[in-house]
């Protein structure tokens, strides 16, 4: 979902004080919200999906709402040598971006030091279990509609649709790409990390190392008189948490300056006390899914290549996905919340796990049951455990978009991502849809997405 945007009452806060040497530490905190987030995303684009630092500001941040107008005012750098991108605003609130090879991108204050990190765990590449999609030429469909489908989700502005990929019962049948995107592109999928996040939850609860019901395994919370000790990795995946942890996207908010701006996140999101009981409110944060991702790094071994070795080994590797970065704090917590990079291929073999019942080569990855749990809808929502379900109509409280996609059966569940990232699952279809893109419309695109999607379904209906 929208987790990015810097509101236009937010900048001008920002702009106005910095300008004026009289910023209060609210101004500030915003200030470094932007320019974290900025410097992120740049080191990302450049050094992981190899695109022009330039286009990556005119796509990705200048076009935020609320940035354009101060979009002069952030002055970048970006130092191919170190790897590193530095971004200030009028000079000042500055921040960096680091490119750890292997660990991706980690953004921090530029007064942060940040540790040498341990070279990345040498990862033998097993063979997939997931059969080939596709051979490594573009697949060009054989199916007149369904090539006009693709053709028409390569969409201008402001849609910006980069990649279009469709496997039915698990061979690509037709895949699309922009300029300068292609098969080996890796592209962020945002808050889609929040379904792979669920993916190695899953991974360690098929392997009996966690459980959904268990109080969530943080050492702030162990004690059984602290009422978050009643928090489950259930409601922790179902954004049903009830910390105080407000995401309203601002720049002020506690959950977006603790994404960019904060050294250890999991510690700070750790550190909120409770607003409501647990599971009796869902409150849609990037927070709850960095406390799982600690949760996973201290359940594998308590650092970042112990992630990265379970991640490829459990899940990458039978998946055939060989084109992923993971993106980890300055701790070591990888960043499942929002950043991991795939090619829209590798994105659309994790959307044919879970259409396959988290079996991959007649190997269970995930626990029987996990997939019909993670879709099914919390309290009144359309949100799962980790994934969007299309199966409450209406729209998204406060959000003015759908829950889900009209076009699509009510089977259907999907990943999605700011900027419009989707891995759309039709199991009785037997059909995953991806869709990777910079727009900046509201509610991640999702209305076009739904065109997409019914365009493709409209298309395989047809005679070939």
């Amino acid at each position: 979902m929208n987790t990015l945007p810097v509101k236009l009452v937010a900048l001008a806060a920002v702009a106005t004080a910095a300008l004026s040497g009289c910023a209060s530490w609210r101004v500030d905190k915003a200030a470094r919200v932007a320019t974290g987030l900025t410097s992120h995303l740049i080191c990302d684009d450049s050094f992981v999906s190899q695109i022009d630092p330039q286009t990556s500001f005119t796509e990705r941040v200048q076009p935020l709402p609320g940035m354009g107008p101060f979009a002069w005012a952030l002055r970048r750098q970006v130092d191919t040598a170190r790897r590193e991108v530095t971004v200030s605003m009028v000079g000042l609130f500055e921040s960096r971006a680091v490119h750890r090879e292997g660990l991706g991108c980690v953004a921090l204050p530029v007064s942060e030091t940040l540790e040498p990190a341990a070279p990345p765990p040498l990862i033998t590449r097993q063979p997939a279990l997931l059969p080939a999609i596709a051979g490594p030429a573009p697949v060009q469909t054989g199916n007149p509609a369904l090539a006009a489908a693709l053709a028409r989700a390569l969409s201008p502005a402001p849609h910006n649709t980069k990649a279009v990929v469709v496997l039915h019962d698990g061979q690509l049948i037709g895949e699309a790409y922009a300029k300068g995107y292609g098969v080996d592109t890796p592209v962020l999928g945002f808050s889609m990390t929040k379904s792979v996040t669920n993916a190695l939850i899953g991974a360690l609860v098929q392997q009996g190392r966690l459980s959904l019901q268990q109080p969530a395994p943080l050492p702030e919370w162990r004690e059984p008189s602290d009422p978050r000790h009643a928090i489950t990795i259930e409601h922790l995946l179902r954004q049903a948490s009830g910390l105080d942890l407000l995401q309203d996207n601002s720049g002020f908010d506690s959950s977006t300056q603790i994404m960019y701006s904060v050294r250890d996140k999991a510690a700070a999101a750790a550190a909120a006390p409770l607003a409501v009981a647990p599971g009796t409110l869902w409150s849609y944060t990037d927070t709850n899914f960095i406390l799982l991702s600690r949760i996973v790094r201290d359940a594998v071994g308590g650092t970042a290549n112990d992630v990265l070795r379970f991640a490829h080994t459990e899940l990458f590797g039978p998946l055939g996905m060989r084109q992923v970065t993971l993106d980890f704090d300055a701790t070591g917590t990888p960043i499942g919340a929002s950043h991991m990079l795939a090619t829209p291929r590798d994105w659309a073999r994790f959307g044919q796990l879970y259409l396959d019942d988290g079996v991959v080569g007649g190997r269970r990855i995930l626990p029987i049951g996990w997939v019909a749990q993670s879709t099914t809808p919390t309290l009144a929502t359309g949100y799962g455990a980790g994934f969007w379900t299309n199966r409450v109509p209406g729209k998204v409280p406060g959000w003015g978009v759908p829950w889900g996609l009209a076009s699509a059966p009510p089977d259907t569940f999907f990943a999605r991502g700011f900027m419009g990232q989707f891995v759309v699952v039709i199991p009785s279809q037997r059909l995953v849809i991806v869709r990777m893109s910079v727009s900046h419309v509201r509610g991640d695109d999702i209305e076009e997405t739904d065109r997409i999607v019914g365009d493709v379904l409209a298309a395989l209906r047809s005679p070939p």
